[in-house]
């Protein structure tokens, strides 16, 4: 088997390294402007009214909340999935695929991003009750900023993780395209028996 290459492994981590530094680095700075989110007023900060803005959102959930209050299986899923994409990578040599060492960095920044808010890191507290929390509990969700209009339906806020974890699916989408693996084999070229 060839060695992977170094620069697969530079290139992965630094994509991981700054897509992670960037989603908690716009995390914390839109929670210092904006404030954690509450029940009854929700601050926005729009940059084109009513069709795209900054609002924070806690999410305890996965894609589009699903899962509410789920948040330690999906810190374990997410453990899980980051070890098995390592392995994939570096163990079983797909980072000798350049594609793939950019999607799968994209989507480790991602898994990292929210990860961090899950295991409860930023040190946030509940500041007002609901049905699965009192006042002053830590908060154990992904902390969710960007909000999208289409119309009066209101995309379910997201972050920059959540991003990168969508343009690392779209790369191995069209790596899967691309290298054939959604396209049955031609006749011609399947072997004889």
């Amino acid at each position: 088997m060839r060695a992977i290459p170094l620069s697969r492994y530079l290139i992965f981590f630094s994509i991981a390294a700054v897509g992670f530094g960037a989603d908690l680095a716009t995390k914390n700075w839109i929670f210092a402007q904006l404030g954690g989110p509450t029940p009854h007023h929700a601050n926005y900060w729009w940059i084109w009214k009513g069709v795209f803005g900054f609002q924070t959102s806690l999410n305890e959930g996965a894609l589009f909340g699903i899962g509410q209050g789920q948040v330690f299986l999906f810190a374990l899923l997410s453990c899980v999935a980051l070890v098995a994409l390592l392995a994939w990578l570096f163990v079983a040599g797909a980072a000798r695929d350049l594609l793939l060492t950019v999607a799968l960095g994209c989507v480790s920044a991602g898994i990292l991003g929210n990860l961090y808010d899950r295991l409860g890191i930023p040190g946030l507290t509940w500041q007002y009750a609901n049905a699965l929390h009192e006042v002053g509990e830590p908060v154990h969700a992904v902390r969710d900023w960007i909000v999208v209009m289409i119309g009066p339906w209101q995309w379910p806020n997201f972050n920059i993780a959540d991003s990168l974890l969508v343009c690392g699916a779209v790369l191995l989408a069209w790596h899967a395209f691309r290298s054939g693996g959604c396209v049955p084999a031609d006749d011609s070229e399947r072997p004889t028996q």
